[in-house]
Protein backbone atom coordinates (compact mmCIF):
# COMPACT_ATOMS: atom_id res chain seq x y z
CA UNK A 1 0.00 0.00 0.00
CA UNK A 2 0.97 3.65 -0.63
CA UNK A 3 0.31 6.24 1.42
CA UNK A 4 2.42 9.30 -0.53
CA UNK A 5 -0.54 11.83 0.28
CA UNK A 6 -1.15 10.60 3.96
CA UNK A 7 2.94 11.38 4.35
CA UNK A 8 2.68 15.13 2.70
CA UNK A 9 0.00 15.91 5.51
CA UNK A 10 2.21 14.66 7.73
CA UNK A 11 5.04 17.00 6.81
CA UNK A 12 2.58 19.91 6.65
CA UNK A 13 0.92 18.95 10.07
CA UNK A 14 4.36 18.92 11.88
CA UNK A 15 5.17 22.98 11.00
CA UNK A 16 1.66 23.53 12.98
CA UNK A 17 0.02 21.04 15.39
CA UNK A 18 2.98 19.93 18.07
CA UNK A 19 4.29 15.89 16.38
CA UNK A 20 2.14 16.81 13.60
CA UNK A 21 -1.11 14.96 15.61
CA UNK A 22 -3.84 16.34 18.25
CA UNK A 23 -3.26 12.91 20.41
CA UNK A 24 0.03 11.45 20.88
CA UNK A 25 -0.88 8.09 20.12
CA UNK A 26 -2.13 9.28 16.71
CA UNK A 27 1.76 9.69 15.65
CA UNK A 28 2.04 5.73 14.94
CA UNK A 29 5.60 6.24 16.75
CA UNK A 30 5.41 3.08 19.47
CA UNK A 31 5.07 1.17 16.06
CA UNK A 32 7.49 2.59 13.64
CA UNK A 33 5.61 4.61 11.19
CA UNK A 34 4.30 7.79 9.96
CA UNK A 35 0.54 7.64 10.57
CA UNK A 36 -2.22 7.80 7.59
CA UNK A 37 -4.38 10.01 7.69
CA UNK A 38 -8.72 9.33 7.18
CA UNK A 39 -10.71 10.98 4.46
CA UNK A 40 -13.57 9.45 5.31
CA UNK A 41 -15.18 6.09 6.99
CA UNK A 42 -18.18 3.42 6.80
CA UNK A 43 -19.33 0.71 8.80
CA UNK A 44 -16.28 -1.04 9.45
CA UNK A 45 -14.17 0.36 7.05
CA UNK A 46 -11.80 3.41 7.41
CA UNK A 47 -10.17 4.99 4.15
CA UNK A 48 -7.41 6.82 4.21
CA UNK A 49 -6.69 10.10 1.70
CA UNK A 50 -4.18 7.67 -0.40
CA UNK A 51 -7.87 5.70 -1.52
CA UNK A 52 -6.41 2.60 0.75
CA UNK A 53 -9.26 0.92 2.95
CA UNK A 54 -8.49 -1.00 5.92
CA UNK A 55 -10.76 -2.76 8.58
CA UNK A 56 -10.84 -0.53 11.68
CA UNK A 57 -10.41 -1.63 15.05
CA UNK A 58 -9.90 1.43 16.89
CA UNK A 59 -13.82 2.80 16.29
CA UNK A 60 -12.85 6.02 17.30
CA UNK A 61 -11.20 4.23 20.67
CA UNK A 62 -14.44 2.90 21.69
CA UNK A 63 -17.04 5.40 20.91
CA UNK A 64 -18.47 3.75 17.18
CA UNK A 65 -19.94 0.55 18.83
CA UNK A 66 -22.49 1.19 16.01
CA UNK A 67 -20.07 1.26 13.26
CA UNK A 68 -19.16 4.71 11.09
CA UNK A 69 -21.58 6.32 9.83
CA UNK A 70 -24.55 4.61 10.90
CA UNK A 71 -27.26 5.93 8.67
CA UNK A 72 -29.99 5.38 11.58
CA UNK A 73 -27.64 7.63 13.84
CA UNK A 74 -26.90 9.87 11.75
CA UNK A 75 -30.40 10.63 10.63
CA UNK A 76 -32.03 14.31 11.83
CA UNK A 77 -28.30 15.40 12.67
CA UNK A 78 -28.74 18.02 9.96
CA UNK A 79 -31.93 19.12 11.29
CA UNK A 80 -30.20 19.54 14.58
CA UNK A 81 -27.57 21.50 13.22
CA UNK A 82 -29.50 24.00 11.47
CA UNK A 83 -31.43 24.83 14.51
CA UNK A 84 -27.46 25.76 16.28
CA UNK A 85 -24.40 24.47 17.06
CA UNK A 86 -24.37 25.85 20.92
CA UNK A 87 -26.57 27.73 22.94
CA UNK A 88 -25.03 28.21 26.08
CA UNK A 89 -27.91 27.85 27.51
CA UNK A 90 -30.18 24.76 28.63
CA UNK A 91 -31.72 22.60 26.02
CA UNK A 92 -34.10 19.78 26.14
CA UNK A 93 -31.95 16.79 24.76
CA UNK A 94 -29.81 17.76 27.99
CA UNK A 95 -32.67 16.58 30.48
CA UNK A 96 -33.19 13.40 28.47
CA UNK A 97 -29.95 12.49 28.05
CA UNK A 98 -29.45 12.82 31.70
CA UNK A 99 -32.34 10.89 32.81
CA UNK A 100 -31.44 8.39 30.33
CA UNK A 101 -28.22 7.99 32.03
CA UNK A 102 -29.65 7.77 35.42
CA UNK A 103 -32.07 5.20 34.33
CA UNK A 104 -29.42 2.82 32.96
CA UNK A 105 -26.68 3.32 35.88
CA UNK A 106 -28.71 2.87 39.67
CA UNK A 107 -25.56 4.22 41.32
CA UNK A 108 -26.41 7.47 39.56
CA UNK A 109 -28.50 9.48 41.02
CA UNK A 110 -27.67 13.26 38.88
CA UNK A 111 -25.34 13.63 35.91
CA UNK A 112 -23.41 17.02 34.84
CA UNK A 113 -22.26 16.99 31.52
CA UNK A 114 -18.49 17.97 30.08
CA UNK A 115 -16.83 17.63 27.48
CA UNK A 116 -14.06 15.14 27.56
CA UNK A 117 -12.93 12.39 29.99
CA UNK A 118 -10.63 14.08 31.28
CA UNK A 119 -12.99 16.86 32.47
CA UNK A 120 -14.87 14.47 33.67
CA UNK A 121 -13.10 12.72 36.15
CA UNK A 122 -10.85 16.43 37.08
CA UNK A 123 -14.30 17.25 38.42
CA UNK A 124 -15.26 14.15 40.11
CA UNK A 125 -12.03 14.01 42.37
CA UNK A 126 -13.01 17.65 43.07
CA UNK A 127 -16.51 16.81 44.33
CA UNK A 128 -14.95 14.11 45.95
CA UNK A 129 -12.46 16.15 48.10
CA UNK A 130 -15.16 18.50 49.13
CA UNK A 131 -17.56 16.19 50.08
CA UNK A 132 -14.88 14.52 52.76
CA UNK A 133 -13.29 17.40 53.10
CA UNK A 134 -10.21 15.34 52.85
CA UNK A 135 -7.57 15.97 50.07
CA UNK A 136 -5.54 12.19 49.11
CA UNK A 137 -6.95 10.13 46.33
CA UNK A 138 -5.60 6.52 45.25
CA UNK A 139 -5.36 5.84 41.78
CA UNK A 140 -3.76 2.16 40.33
CA UNK A 141 -0.80 1.71 38.28
CA UNK A 142 -1.87 1.50 34.38
CA UNK A 143 -5.17 2.87 34.25
CA UNK A 144 -5.31 6.11 32.69
CA UNK A 145 -7.82 8.73 33.79
CA UNK A 146 -6.81 11.38 31.17
CA UNK A 147 -4.54 14.42 31.52
CA UNK A 148 -4.73 16.28 34.74
CA UNK A 149 -1.71 17.55 36.77
CA UNK A 150 -2.65 15.26 39.75
CA UNK A 151 -3.35 12.02 37.63
CA UNK A 152 -0.41 12.43 35.49
CA UNK A 153 1.64 10.20 37.76
CA UNK A 154 3.22 6.50 38.02
CA UNK A 155 4.53 4.63 40.98
CA UNK A 156 7.88 5.46 42.46
CA UNK A 157 10.87 2.30 43.04
CA UNK A 158 8.18 0.89 46.00
CA UNK A 159 5.15 -0.99 45.17
CA UNK A 160 3.07 1.18 47.29
CA UNK A 161 4.24 4.81 47.16
CA UNK A 162 3.11 8.46 46.65
CA UNK A 163 3.61 9.12 42.65
CA UNK A 164 6.07 11.25 40.63
CA UNK A 165 5.20 13.67 37.86
CA UNK A 166 5.00 11.76 34.58
CA UNK A 167 5.12 14.47 32.63
CA UNK A 168 7.41 17.88 32.55
CA UNK A 169 4.99 20.81 33.80
CA UNK A 170 3.20 19.14 36.70
CA UNK A 171 4.78 20.52 39.65
CA UNK A 172 5.66 17.97 42.29
CA UNK A 173 3.34 19.46 45.23
CA UNK A 174 0.10 19.02 43.01
CA UNK A 175 0.74 14.90 42.96
CA UNK A 176 1.72 14.58 46.41
CA UNK A 177 -1.31 13.89 47.56
CA UNK A 178 -2.00 10.80 44.33
CA UNK A 179 -0.94 7.45 45.98
CA UNK A 180 -0.55 4.81 42.98
CA UNK A 181 -1.55 1.19 43.86
CA UNK A 182 -1.12 -2.32 42.11
CA UNK A 183 -4.09 -2.78 40.19
CA UNK A 184 -5.61 -6.32 41.17
CA UNK A 185 -3.68 -6.40 44.30
CA UNK A 186 -5.95 -5.60 47.11
CA UNK A 187 -3.69 -5.88 49.76
CA UNK A 188 -1.43 -2.87 48.29
CA UNK A 189 -4.21 -0.63 48.91
CA UNK A 190 -5.30 -1.91 52.43
CA UNK A 191 -1.75 -1.37 53.34
CA UNK A 192 -2.34 2.17 52.86
CA UNK A 193 -5.59 2.34 53.86
CA UNK A 194 -4.33 1.17 57.23
CA UNK A 195 -1.64 3.52 57.61
CA UNK A 196 -3.69 6.87 56.10
CA UNK A 197 -7.57 5.41 55.87
CA UNK A 198 -8.95 8.82 57.33
CA UNK A 199 -7.05 10.97 54.60
CA UNK A 200 -8.22 9.45 51.41
CA UNK A 201 -11.09 11.12 50.15
CA UNK A 202 -11.37 8.60 46.99
CA UNK A 203 -10.23 5.55 45.20
CA UNK A 204 -10.13 6.29 41.19
CA UNK A 205 -10.03 2.99 38.86
CA UNK A 206 -10.69 1.93 35.85
CA UNK A 207 -13.35 -1.35 36.39
CA UNK A 208 -11.95 -3.03 33.28
CA UNK A 209 -8.08 -1.15 32.89
CA UNK A 210 -8.82 -0.12 29.29
CA UNK A 211 -5.80 1.65 28.77
CA UNK A 212 -3.01 -1.17 29.12
CA UNK A 213 -4.90 -2.81 26.76
CA UNK A 214 -7.10 -5.03 27.90
CA UNK A 215 -6.86 -6.37 31.86
CA UNK A 216 -10.08 -7.57 33.35
CA UNK A 217 -10.24 -7.04 37.39
CA UNK A 218 -10.42 -9.64 39.62
CA UNK A 219 -13.83 -10.08 41.39
CA UNK A 220 -12.94 -10.16 44.95
CA UNK A 221 -10.56 -7.40 44.26
CA UNK A 222 -13.51 -5.14 43.17
CA UNK A 223 -15.84 -6.49 46.16
CA UNK A 224 -12.90 -5.82 48.76
CA UNK A 225 -12.35 -2.43 47.18
CA UNK A 226 -15.69 -1.65 47.41
CA UNK A 227 -15.97 -2.66 50.92
CA UNK A 228 -12.63 -0.84 51.98
CA UNK A 229 -14.05 2.30 50.35
CA UNK A 230 -17.26 1.62 52.45
CA UNK A 231 -15.92 1.22 55.65
CA UNK A 232 -13.63 4.53 55.47
CA UNK A 233 -16.49 6.72 53.84
CA UNK A 234 -14.03 7.09 50.89
CA UNK A 235 -15.94 7.71 47.57
CA UNK A 236 -15.37 5.46 45.23
CA UNK A 237 -15.17 6.65 41.67
CA UNK A 238 -15.65 4.06 38.33
CA UNK A 239 -14.08 5.50 35.32
CA UNK A 240 -16.34 4.24 33.22
CA UNK A 241 -15.55 6.29 29.95
CA UNK A 242 -14.85 3.48 28.17
CA UNK A 243 -16.49 0.62 29.37
CA UNK A 244 -19.86 2.56 29.87
CA UNK A 245 -22.53 1.30 27.48
CA UNK A 246 -19.95 -0.48 25.70
CA UNK A 247 -18.78 -3.44 28.19
CA UNK A 248 -22.71 -3.76 29.00
CA UNK A 249 -25.46 -1.52 28.88
CA UNK A 250 -25.35 -0.87 32.61
CA UNK A 251 -21.35 -1.11 32.33
CA UNK A 252 -18.31 -2.55 34.13
CA UNK A 253 -20.69 -2.43 37.16
CA UNK A 254 -23.46 -4.48 35.74
CA UNK A 255 -21.28 -6.53 34.50
CA UNK A 256 -19.78 -6.92 38.08
CA UNK A 257 -22.73 -6.09 40.36
CA UNK A 258 -20.97 -3.57 42.20
CA UNK A 259 -22.00 -0.12 42.73
CA UNK A 260 -19.59 2.99 42.96
CA UNK A 261 -20.33 6.45 44.48
CA UNK A 262 -19.28 8.33 41.26
CA UNK A 263 -18.96 7.23 37.77
CA UNK A 264 -17.45 9.03 34.75
CA UNK A 265 -18.36 8.87 31.45
CA UNK A 266 -17.64 9.71 28.07
CA UNK A 267 -17.15 8.42 24.23
CA UNK A 268 -20.18 6.46 23.46
CA UNK A 269 -22.64 9.06 25.44
CA UNK A 270 -22.01 11.39 22.48
CA UNK A 271 -21.89 8.87 19.70
CA UNK A 272 -18.70 9.94 17.83
CA UNK A 273 -19.19 13.20 19.36
CA UNK A 274 -16.67 14.95 22.41
CA UNK A 275 -18.43 14.58 25.40
CA UNK A 276 -17.82 13.71 29.16
CA UNK A 277 -19.96 13.73 32.23
CA UNK A 278 -19.97 12.64 35.97
CA UNK A 279 -22.61 11.84 38.03
CA UNK A 280 -23.21 9.85 41.28
CA UNK A 281 -25.20 10.01 44.25
CA UNK A 282 -27.64 12.80 45.12
CA UNK A 283 -26.16 14.04 48.27
CA UNK A 284 -22.44 14.16 46.35
CA UNK A 285 -23.47 15.43 43.24
CA UNK A 286 -25.54 18.53 45.18
CA UNK A 287 -22.05 19.70 46.02
CA UNK A 288 -21.81 20.50 42.42
CA UNK A 289 -22.43 24.64 41.94
CA UNK A 290 -24.86 25.81 41.59
CA UNK A 291 -26.60 23.65 44.13
CA UNK A 292 -23.17 23.70 45.86
CA UNK A 293 -20.01 25.51 46.37
CA UNK A 294 -17.90 22.92 44.39
CA UNK A 295 -17.51 25.14 40.93
CA UNK A 296 -17.14 24.05 37.65
CA UNK A 297 -18.37 25.08 34.40
CA UNK A 298 -18.25 24.43 30.62
CA UNK A 299 -19.38 26.66 27.24
CA UNK A 300 -19.99 24.01 25.07
CA UNK A 301 -20.89 21.35 28.13
CA UNK A 302 -24.53 19.50 27.18
CA UNK A 303 -23.87 20.46 23.73
CA UNK A 304 -26.83 20.04 21.59
CA UNK A 305 -25.34 17.83 18.73
CA UNK A 306 -23.12 15.18 21.16
CA UNK A 307 -26.54 15.19 22.89
CA UNK A 308 -28.05 14.40 20.21
CA UNK A 309 -25.85 11.68 18.70
CA UNK A 310 -25.12 10.18 22.08
CA UNK A 311 -29.00 10.00 23.21
CA UNK A 312 -30.49 8.15 19.74
CA UNK A 313 -26.81 5.85 20.43
CA UNK A 314 -28.24 4.89 23.88
CA UNK A 315 -31.73 4.44 23.05
CA UNK A 316 -30.44 1.96 19.88
CA UNK A 317 -28.92 -0.05 22.47
CA UNK A 318 -30.98 0.33 25.30
CA UNK A 319 -33.94 -1.14 22.76
CA UNK A 320 -31.35 -3.62 21.12
CA UNK A 321 -29.67 -5.18 23.91
CA UNK A 322 -28.84 -7.83 21.96
CA UNK A 323 -26.23 -5.80 20.17
CA UNK A 324 -23.99 -6.78 23.48
CA UNK A 325 -24.32 -10.39 22.62
CA UNK A 326 -23.52 -9.80 18.70
CA UNK A 327 -20.20 -7.87 19.67
CA UNK A 328 -19.15 -10.63 22.42
CA UNK A 329 -19.61 -12.88 19.81
CA UNK A 330 -17.31 -11.32 17.34
CA UNK A 331 -14.18 -10.83 20.32
CA UNK A 332 -15.05 -14.26 21.11
CA UNK A 333 -14.35 -15.74 17.38
CA UNK A 334 -11.31 -13.12 17.54
CA UNK A 335 -9.99 -14.17 20.56
CA UNK A 336 -10.19 -18.20 19.51
CA UNK A 337 -8.52 -17.45 15.82
CA UNK A 338 -5.75 -15.10 17.56
CA UNK A 339 -5.49 -18.06 20.15
CA UNK A 340 -5.13 -20.78 16.95
CA UNK A 341 -2.66 -18.56 15.74
CA UNK A 342 -0.60 -18.38 18.89
CA UNK A 343 -0.74 -22.06 19.37
CA UNK A 344 0.06 -22.91 15.72
CA UNK A 345 2.90 -20.48 15.70
CA UNK A 346 4.12 -21.65 19.40
CA UNK A 347 4.98 -18.44 20.31
CA UNK A 348 4.79 -16.11 23.29
CA UNK A 349 1.65 -14.24 23.06
CA UNK A 350 -1.57 -13.51 25.07
CA UNK A 351 -5.23 -12.66 24.40
CA UNK A 352 -6.92 -10.68 27.62
CA UNK A 353 -10.91 -10.38 26.47
CA UNK A 354 -13.76 -9.66 28.54
CA UNK A 355 -17.13 -9.18 27.39
CA UNK A 356 -16.56 -7.44 23.79
CA UNK A 357 -13.28 -5.65 24.57
CA UNK A 358 -10.07 -7.48 24.00
CA UNK A 359 -6.27 -7.46 23.42
CA UNK A 360 -3.86 -9.50 21.95
CA UNK A 361 0.26 -8.85 24.23
CA UNK A 362 2.99 -9.94 22.89
CA UNK A 363 4.19 -11.23 26.12
CA UNK A 364 3.62 -15.19 28.03
CA UNK A 365 0.54 -14.83 30.06
CA UNK A 366 -0.97 -14.37 32.20
CA UNK A 367 -1.03 -10.44 31.89
CA UNK A 368 -2.81 -9.35 35.28
CA UNK A 369 -1.29 -6.47 36.03
CA UNK A 370 0.81 -2.99 35.16
CA UNK A 371 4.17 -5.33 35.60
CA UNK A 372 3.29 -7.97 33.49
CA UNK A 373 2.18 -5.73 30.76
CA UNK A 374 4.93 -4.02 30.65
CA UNK A 375 6.81 -6.91 30.04
CA UNK A 376 5.63 -6.96 26.36
CA UNK A 377 7.84 -6.84 23.34
CA UNK A 378 6.83 -3.52 21.73
CA UNK A 379 9.08 -4.00 18.78
CA UNK A 380 7.38 -7.20 17.45
CA UNK A 381 3.89 -5.12 18.17
CA UNK A 382 5.39 -2.29 15.94
CA UNK A 383 6.27 -5.31 12.98
CA UNK A 384 3.08 -6.99 13.36
CA UNK A 385 1.03 -3.39 13.52
CA UNK A 386 3.07 -2.77 10.20
CA UNK A 387 2.00 -6.44 8.52
CA UNK A 388 -1.33 -6.01 9.54
CA UNK A 389 -1.62 -2.32 7.57
CA UNK A 390 -0.54 -3.78 4.59
CA UNK A 391 -3.28 -6.55 4.47
CA UNK A 392 -6.29 -3.90 5.02
CA UNK A 393 -6.56 -4.49 8.58
CA UNK A 394 -5.84 -1.23 11.45
CA UNK A 395 -5.29 -2.75 14.81
CA UNK A 396 -4.75 0.02 17.47
CA UNK A 397 -0.93 1.46 16.89
CA UNK A 398 -0.13 0.71 20.14
CA UNK A 399 0.23 -2.46 22.01
CA UNK A 400 -1.59 -1.26 25.25
CA UNK A 401 -4.53 -0.06 23.59
CA UNK A 402 -7.60 -2.54 23.54
CA UNK A 403 -9.17 -3.75 20.16
CA UNK A 404 -12.94 -2.29 19.37
CA UNK A 405 -15.46 -4.01 17.68
CA UNK A 406 -18.85 -2.48 15.91
CA UNK A 407 -22.55 -3.80 15.26
CA UNK A 408 -20.59 -3.56 11.27
CA UNK A 409 -17.82 -5.58 11.95
CA UNK A 410 -18.83 -9.13 9.76
CA UNK A 411 -17.93 -12.14 9.92
CA UNK A 412 -15.53 -11.74 6.64
CA UNK A 413 -13.89 -8.80 8.03
CA UNK A 414 -13.25 -11.38 11.44
CA UNK A 415 -12.08 -14.14 9.06
CA UNK A 416 -9.66 -12.14 7.03
CA UNK A 417 -8.48 -10.32 10.42
CA UNK A 418 -7.57 -14.20 11.52
CA UNK A 419 -6.12 -14.98 8.80
CA UNK A 420 -4.28 -11.77 8.74
CA UNK A 421 -3.20 -11.68 11.61
CA UNK A 422 -1.29 -15.55 11.55
CA UNK A 423 0.69 -13.95 8.58
CA UNK A 424 1.52 -11.13 10.49
CA UNK A 425 2.56 -13.20 13.45
CA UNK A 426 4.25 -14.89 12.36
CA UNK A 427 6.73 -12.28 10.58
CA UNK A 428 7.40 -10.53 13.69
CA UNK A 429 8.47 -13.31 15.36
CA UNK A 430 10.92 -14.54 12.86
CA UNK A 431 12.64 -11.07 12.91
Amino acid sequence: MEHIRSKKLYEEAKKYIPGGVNSPVRAFKSVGLDPVFIEKAKGSKVYDVDGNSYIDYICSWGPLILGHSNDEILDGIEEVLNRGTSYGIPTEIEVKMAKLITEAYPSVDMVRMVNSGTEATMSALRVARAYTKRNKIIKFEGCYHGHSDALLVKSGSGTLTYGVPTSPGVPKGTVEDTIVCTYNDIESVENIFNEQGEEIAAVIIEPVAGNMGVVPPKKEFLERLRKITKDYGTVLIFDEVITGFRLAYGGAQEVYGIEPDMTCFGKIIGGGLPVGAYGGKREIMKMVSPVGDVYQAGTLSGNPLAMYMGYKTIMKLKENKHIYDEIENKAKRLEEGFKENINKLDIDAEVNRIKGMLCLFFAEGPIKSYDDVSRCNTKKYGIYFREMLQRGVLMPPAQFEGIFLSTEHKDEDIEKTIKASYEALKIAYEK
